[in-house]
């Protein structure tokens, strides 16, 4: 078996050994199925157990109540650019959104074949480079709900604080920040999140919506399967589901839960975090310009002055089996995404060779 390297990579990112064994051990037979769970059906009782495990540990997880319903739902995160304004909002209606990022715009733009998308706030004439606040009255009060985007991954901002939507109810994209920090659910009328970064492989989207907000009036232009409702019905099973992808978000479920459940996750990430800001604060060669209050705790990016230097880290870090550290094609430099299933281990390891670089730079 080769050897597993530092796993710095935005998505599909990291996930636990111990996840990776439980899978590998069950991949041939689930226990008391007779078969591999690719290959149950998903209206056996095996599967039923796993779903509906998964759905309880997500619940203690971050505490979400019981008047919110629970999707595992396919089409990625960018699908719910979409679903969000068709199910939350009238055909037509006022939306709002704060573009703090690549995928914020995204879904700032799809919602405008909906409705009348508001921008709210926008960094994008800075270059994202940190987290915008809407101004007074920026946030029309009939508004169906004000959008975020989290944690921007691509541009390293995050928010700190949920924004004041002067009670215009709150959607939210936290992809890559979902389990690593604590997010009040009850302040949110949604919550979605690809799964690719903290809930284990590509082909799952999570969606926590409170039931009253989902509208039963809906466009009878939308599909069937862009929509919540008949989803919370069958539980997430209108049709066949991602099955292996929830099983496998299952597992980091309950790996998180033995960590010591969010607070410690989160404790874990801000404790990286700091070890890597400290390293490219006290540097004269690595650089990051986000703003200390937007800057994200999973996805750290920073910068070298020049190619040259920037192609030479890029070959020490690869000499030091650190991979997938190579930064968007928006931004170039370097990424490195500190999700959970990255460990302090492997962070000591990228500092230690920025660390050394630089001497042998001699700044």
């Amino acid at each position: 078996m080769e050897k597993r390297l530092y796993n710095f990579a935005a998505g599909p990112s990291a996930i636990p050994e111990e996840v990776l064994k439980r899978a590998q051990a069950e991949m041939l037979c689930y226990p008391g199925a007779g078969c591999g769970v690719m290959e149950m059906s998903h209206r056996s009782a095996a599967f039923g157990r796993i779903r509906d495990g998964a759905e309880e540990s997500l619940r203690r997880l971050m505490d979400i109540p019981d008047d919110y319903a629970v999707l595992f739902l396919q089409g990625g995160a960018s699908m719910q650019f979409s679903m969000v304004p068709m199910n939350l909002a009238a055909r037509g209606q006022k939306t709002a959104y704060i573009v703090s990022g690549h995928f914020a715009k995204k879904a700032f733009e799809e919602a405008g074949r909906w409705g009348e998308a508001v921008c709210a706030a926008s960094s994008e004439g800075d270059g994202f480079s940190f987290i915008p606040e809407p101004g007074p009255g920026a946030v029309p009060p009939d508004a169906a709900y004000l959008h975020i985007t989290g944690n921007n991954t691509i541009f390293g901002t995050c928010f700190s604080e949920l924004p004041d939507t002067g009670g215009v109810p709150l959607a939210a994209d936290w992809s890559s920040a979902i389990l690593g920090r604590r997010i009040d659910v009850r302040r949110h009328a949604l919550i979605y999140a690809g799964a690719q970064k903290n809930l284990g492989p590509a082909g799952l989207t999570l969606v926590i919506v409170r039931k009253d907000a989902v509208r039963q009036d809906i466009d009878p232009v939308v599909p069937t399967m862009l929509r919540y409702a008949p989803q919370i019905k069958a539980d997430s099973m209108y049709n066949t589901p991602p099955c292996w992808s929830i099983y496998m978000a299952g597992l980091m479920f309950e790996w998180v839960e033995a960590q010591g459940g969010v607070a410690e996750m989160e404790r874990r990430n801000l404790e990286k975090a700091a070890l890597l800001y400290g390293t490219i604060d006290s540097s004269k060669l690595f650089e990051n310009r986000v703003p200390a209050r937007d800057r994200s705790v999973t996805n750290v990016v920073f910068t070298l002055p020049t190619a040259e230097l920037t192609e030479k880290f890029a070959a020490a870090c690869a000499e030091a089996g650190i991979i997938n550290i190579k930064g968007h094609r928006l931004t170039g430099g370097f990424r490195a995404s500190i999700y959970n299933g990255v460990g302090l281990e492997a962070v000591r390891a990228l500092a230690g060779v920025m660390e050394r670089f630089e001497k042998e730079e001699g700044r």
